[in-house]
C-alpha cells in the first residue's frame, strides 16, 4: 500500500496517548521490547536447562545460532506481511502466535524438543520490522528517523533487561514450587503470557495510519489499495542490498557482542561471572539513548542537506563504529577496554538509528519489504561473525579486530548509495504539505475559538 498520509505527525510528544501516531509510538516500541526480552528470555536461564537435560557445548551453541537464524526469514516474510495487511493485525498475530513456543518451552523434556522451541521463538525477532514500519507511518519525513530509532532502541533494551529478570522471576518461582526444574518453567510461562496480552491490546489499542486501518482505506479508496509495490523493484534496488550489508555490520555486530561479552571479560581480564556481565551489560545500556541520537542527527543533516546528508551521516558513524572497535579489540587495560567498548556501543547504535533514517525514503511503496530485507541482515551479520567466536577464546582479539576491519570498509560502501533528486523533491513536498495543512487546521481552530467566544 503506499505510504502518502496526510496527518503524520511533525513532531513527537512522549506523554501524548491520546493520538493514534502517539499510541503506535509508545506500543510499538513495548511490543518489540517484550518480544525482545521474550526472545533471549532462556539465555540467562541456560545454565539450569544445560545441566538438567545434559546439553553439550556444541549443542548450547546450535541452540544459539537457531534462534537468531529462524530471524532472518521471518523478518523477510513479516514486513512482505505488512505491506499488504498492515502493522496491527501483524503485531496483533505475531505477538499472540509467537507466544505460544516461549510458553511451549516449558514443556519440552529433550534437546531436540527445546531446539524446535528455539527456532520458532526466533521468529518474534520480526517484530523489530513490524515497529520500524507502524512508525514509519505514523511519523513525517523530518522526524521519522528519531521515532524508527528511538522505538527500536527502546525495544532493544528488552534484551538486557531480561538478563537481569528473568532470573529474578526464576527465583521468585523456585520458591513458590520449591522446585528449580518447574522454577525456569514457569518463568517462561509468564514471558509467553505477556506477550500474549499485549498481542490482544495491540489489535484493540492502535490503527495502521493516522487515517484509519488499510482495511478500511481500501474500502473507501479501492485505487489506493492497488497502489503496492512490487517485490522485483525492491530486489533490484541496489540500495536495498547496501543498507543490508550495512545494518549486518551494526545491528550484526550489537547481537554478537551480546553473545561473548561477558564470557570476553572473564577470560581477557579474569573477572568473576558477576563483575563481567555488569560491564557487559554496560554495552546494551546504550539502547537508552544511542540509536535514538543516531536518528535525530539523521533527521537534522536529511533537513540540512537531504537524502544524501543522512547517507553521509550514516557514513561517519559507521566508520566510528569500525575504529572503535579496532580500538577495543586491542585493549588489555581494563578501565581502557571499557572505555572503548562504550565508545564502540555508542557508534554501533547510532549507526542502527542512522539506518533507518534511509531506510523509509528508498522505496515509499514497499516500505515493509524494504524493512524486512534491511532487518534481516542484522541476523545474517550475527550469524556469519558467530562463526569466528567458535574457536578458542585466545584468537577471540583478532577476530574483532577482523570485523572492525570490515565494519570500517562496509562504511566506504555507504556512499555508493544515492537518491535522484525527483525523489529529494517528494520528500521536501511531503513536510510543506503536511506543515501547511497543521498550520490551516490550528488557524481554523483559532477562528472556530474565536466565534464561539
Amino acid at each position: 500500500m503506499g505510504m502518502h498520509t496526510q496527518s503524520k505527525a511533525t513532531s513527537i510528544n512522549l506523554f501524548n496517548f491520546s493520538t493514534p501516531q502517539m499510541r503506535a509510538f509508545h506500543l510499538s516500541w513495548f511490543a518489540f521490547f517484550l518480544c525482545f526480552f521474550a526472545w533471549f528470555g532462556i539465555a540467562p536461564l541456560m545454565p539450569f536447562v544445560r545441566e538438567e537435560m545434559s546439553l553439550s557445548p556444541a549443542q548450547v551453541g546450535n541452540l544459539i545460532i537457531a534462534s537468531v537464524a529462524a530471524t532472518v526469514f521471518a523478518r523477510l516474510l513479516i514486513g512482505w506481511i505488512c505491506d499488504r495487511i498492515g502493522p496491527r493485525i501483524t503485531y496483533s498475530v505475531l505477538l499472540m502466535v509467537g507466544s505460544l513456543p516461549v510458553m511451549g518451552v516449558s514443556l519440552v523434556e529433550t534437546y531436540e524438543g527445546l531446539l524446535l522451541c528455539r527456532l520458532l521463538i526466533g521468529c518474534i525477532g520480526a517484530a523489530f520490522v513490524i515497529t520500524q514500519f507502524h512508525t514509519t507511518l505514523m511519523f513525517a519525513p523530518n522526524c521519522v528517523g528519531t521515532a524508527n530509532a528511538t522505538t527500536a532502541g527502546w525495544g532493544n533494551l528488552g534484551g538486557g533487561v531480561t538478563q537481569m529478570a528473568m532470573p529474578l522471576l526464576m527465583s521468585f518461582m523456585t520458591f513458590l514450587t520449591a522446585s528449580e526444574t518447574l522454577g525456569w518453567r514457569l518463568a517462561m510461562v509468564v514471558a509467553g503470557s505477556i506477550c500474549f496480552l499485549t498481542g490482544i491490546a495491540y489489535y484493540f489499542l492502535t490503527q495502521d495510519t493516522p487515517e484509519g486501518n488499510f482495511k478500511d482505506i481500501k474500502r473507501k479508496d479501492p485505487e489506493k489499495a492497488k497502489d503496492k509495490g512490487s517485490i522485483k523493484d525492491v530486489v533490484k534496488d541496489y540500495r536495498v542490498w547496501l543498507l543490508f550489508l550495512v545494518y549486518a555490520a551494526c545491528f550484526g555486530i550489537e547481537l554478537t557482542i551480546n553473545n561473548m561479552a561477558a564470557m570476553y571479560y572473564v577470560d581477557h581480564f579474569d573477572l568473576s561471572l558477576a563483575s563481567a556481565g555488569r560491564i557487559a551489560m554496560l554495552f546494551g545500556l546504550m539502547n537508552i539513548f544511542a540509536r535514538t541520537l543516531g536518528g535525530f542527527f539523521g533527521d537534522r543533516l536529511g533537513r540540512k542537506w537531504g537524502l544524501n546528508g543522512r547517507v553521509r551521516w550514516l557514513c561517519i558513524a559507521l566508520f566510528c563504529e569500525g575504529i572503535a572497535l579496532l580500538c577495543f579489540s586491542q585493549m588489555h587495560i581494563l578501565p581502557l577496554a571499557i572505555t572503548s567498548m562504550i565508545i564502540f556501543s555508542l557508534f554501533t547504535q547510532m549507526s542502527e538509528g542512522a539506518t533507518y533514517s534511509v531506510v523509509p525514503f528508498i522505496n515509499k511503496k514497499s516500505i515493509g519489504l524494504v524493512s524486512g530485507i534491511v532487518g534481516a541482515g542484522g541476523n545474517v551479520g550475527a550469524v556469519c561473525a558467530g562463526f569466528l567466536f567458535k574457536t578458542d577464546s585466545s584468537w577471540w582479539p583478532t577476530a574483532l579486530f577482523i570485523i572492525g576491519c570490515c565494519v570500517s570498509a562496509c562504511a566506504m560502501l555507504t556512499l555508493a548509495i544515492r537518491f535522484k533528486p525527483a525523489e529529494e523533491q517528494i520528500a521536501h513536498e511531503e513536510i510543506s504539505n503536511l506543515r501547511l495543512a497543521q498550520a490551516e487546521a490550528k488557524q481554523q481552530a483559532q477562528e472556530a475559538k474565536q466565534a464561539a467566544a
